[in-house]
């Protein structure tokens, strides 16, 4: 398994942890934000293809901000599948 963090831009949130095999998720963990809403968001994300993950959750905005945490997730897991 390996573990990929990401630190997010212009969302309350500071770091994502992304820990993934075989091309899915295993496990997701966020240091600030909304707590209760992404320990939702994580556990949806649990057993999720990156594929699918990255798709579903990119271009989701946060009130007047042009991105959201789930948009930073997106953008994480664009970078795992780009290695």
């Amino acid at each position: 398994m390996e573990c990929y963090v990401y630190r997010p831009t212009g969302v309350c949130s500071r770091e994502m942890r992304i820990y993934h095999e075989d091309g899915k998720i295993v496990k997701f963990e966020v240091v600030g934000g909304c707590n209760g809403n992404l320990k939702g968001v994580s556990a949806l994300l649990s057993g999720m293809k990156l594929e699918d993950a990255e798709q579903r959750l990119s271009g989701i905005t946060c009130g007047f901000k042009n991105t959201s945490c789930p948009d930073q997730i997106a953008k994480a897991i664009k970078e795992i599948l780009s290695k």
